[in-house]
């Protein structure tokens, strides 16, 4: 494994999230809850149930992994930290899940392995494009891969991407980022990837009051079909086609 500055910020970010716990992801508040099981069910959805080969990138502690282990398929999981990949083999013990420890960009898969390729908000935290071309390698012609990734148009998120003061009060790691749609669009464009859709979604905030959580999920789908105002929705899911 190629070790370099990047990587040892997100083995160090791991660390980090070991000793912090997960509450940095915003995932256990009642509205984190409640964007953790509609990406869930994202996810599970895009999957089916065809007893296919996928690879889920930046795995953490498992929090996706196990929901992705109840389809049919058999889910490889790979992460860069070693604490990490721990915490999700406690979590995870389904037979069809397998654990790796490894560098998403430079992995020891053979040459179209998997038949979807997947991650939760772990893109971001990658050299996008050796990431992409590494997943072109090892994804099979007509593979699928999906994606849900920050958005750099909303504010809030392009202030904690952007500013290395409010960077480290939220806990991120030095070099993540988030996505303009149109760019990450075009750059699966030029890698050859087709059927390339990258939709704003999700306007629930993980602070939002339990009491506010019916209204602000009616509202959350209103908006997001909304032009313009849909455009600075809290996250990107972003899905594509190798041919």
């Amino acid at each position: 494994m190629a070790v370099d500055g990047r990587i040892l910020n997100e083995i160090q970010h791991g660390e980090y999230i070991k000793e912090h716990g997960e509450e940095i992801w915003n995932w256990s508040s009642p509205a984190g809850k409640m964007r953790w099981a509609r990406r869930c069910r994202l996810f599970t959805e895009f999957l089916g149930n065809h007893k296919g080969q996928v690879l889920e990138i930046g795995c953490g502690t498992g929090l996706f992994t196990k929901e992705l282990a109840r389809t049919n398929n058999t889910i490889v999981a790979i992460d860069i930290s070693d604490a990490l990949i721990m915490k999700a083999r406690e979590r995870v013990t389904s037979a069809n899940v397998h654990f790796v420890l490894g560098n998403a960009y430079e992995t020891e898969f053979k040459s179209e392995s998997f038949d979807f390729i997947v991650g939760s908000s772990s893109l971001h935290h990658l050299e996008v494009d050796a990431a992409l071309k590494e997943f072109s390698r090892i994804l099979k012609s007509g593979g699928r891969m999906m994606f849900t990734e920050p958005n750099m148009m909303n504010p809030q998120v392009a202030l904690i991407k952007n500013v290395p003061y409010i960077k480290r009060r939220a806990g991120d790691s030095p070099d993540e980022t988030a996505f303009f749609r149109w760019q990450i669009a075009k750059e699966l464009n030029n890698l050859g990837f087709v059927d390339v859709s990258v939709k704003p979604f999700d306007f629930l905030h993980p602070q939002t009051p339990a009491c506010l959580l019916n209204l602000t999920e009616r509202l959350t789908i209103i908006f997001e079909k909304i032009p313009f105002v849909r455009e600075i929705a809290g996250s990107l899911v972003i899905q594509c086609m190798k041919t």
